[in-house]
């Protein structure tokens, strides 16, 4: 048995994938059934994600219908709301879509949700989501334990910046599809334990949060859908040192720069939003307007669960 081998064995067995799901890497048959069947479905353009929603604090049926299968299809959808909306809005939005349990982390305000503008001072000016400069790809909450894994989360835009804040959204199923077929290595080293840890969070020598170390990628004992944690910062983020897993992060930034992935890009206007089961994503600096009113101002919800199925 070579080392990669060896390795690649340690990994499969590091985590508890239950034999009979796509995901278990022994498992080439019903990956290749679910891998058909997800490229089959998946959206040619972010036009067909998109969805009218009247009234978001008590979405139709048939609304919640048509967003449930944009995610089921990309795991996101983005919707239009042509009424004002505020922070109650959002949340009830959210039951909506069983989406209950939000996650009360450092910089939400007491309801859970957090506002995403320029910060002048105070604490919040600290992280880069409430600045004006870019935000590298990354899924949400990277950094918590996995008790309080992010499953879902959900940006509404209330009011657009003068220039820029485009995101960009990449459904982490198909970045998953593209490393499997090329390496099932890739894919191993990814799936241990201790493949990314992200240091603790320390402020004038108070620990505010501790380190965290996990996974990239696994699989939610709850629904068996796949999930990934990921930052592609470089700094205050620790990779696992052997040579499998450098291969593998390195593949993730190559295939993310390489413009060859299905990634859907928009500029979100006000009344317009994405709810999504945590896919990655990043956004473009933006310029804001003070003096025309023009100040990017977008609500975020983050959730524990997954987008209701039905």
């Amino acid at each position: 048995m070579t080392a990669v081998q060896h390795a690649t064995r340690e990994r499969r067995t590091a985590t508890s994938i239950p034999t009979d799901s796509p995901f278990h890497l022994e498992n080439a048959e019903g990956y290749r059934r679910w891998r058909d069947a997800k490229l089959a479905r998946f959206p040619a353009s972010a036009d067909t994600l998109r969805v009218d929603v009247d009234n978001i604090e008590h979405p139709t049926t048939a609304e919640r219908a048509a967003l449930r299968e944009q995610v089921r299809k990309a795991n996101m959808a983005v919707y239009h709301c042509a009424r004002a909306v505020d922070r109650e809005s959002i949340a009830r939005f959210g039951e909506a879509l069983g989406l209950r349990r939000l996650d009360e982390h450092l910089c939400t305000e007491e309801d859970g949700i957090s506002e995403l503008r320029v910060s002048e001072g105070g604490s919040k000016g600290d992280y880069i989501p409430y600045t004006d400069r870019p935000l590298s790809w990354h899924c949400d909450g990277y950094y918590n334990t996995a008790e309080q894994t992010i499953r879902a989360m959900l940006l509404h835009c209330v009011a657009e910046a003068a220039e820029g804040g485009e995101n960009a959204l990449l459904d982490h199923e198909l970045l998953y599809i593209v490393l499997r077929d090329e390496s099932p290595e890739h894919v191993a080293a990814l799936m241990h334990p201790e493949t990314l840890s992200i240091p603790a969070n320390v402020k004038n020598g108070r620990e505010i949060r501790p380190e965290r170390t996990g996974p990239v990628f696994s699989v939610d004992p709850a629904s068996g859908a796949l999930h990934m944690r990921y930052t592609a910062r470089t700094r205050n983020v620790r990779w696992n040192e052997d040579a499998p897993t450098r291969a593998a992060a390195a593949r993730i930034t190559q295939l993310l720069e390489s413009g060859t992935l299905p990634i859907f890009r928009l500029r979100l206007r006000p009344g317009e939003g994405v709810v999504c089961n945590n896919v990655l994503h990043n956004r473009t600096g933006f310029r804001d307007d003070p003096a025309s009113g023009r100040q990017r101002l977008v609500y975020r919800a983050r959730f524990f669960e997954r987008v209701a199925e039905t």
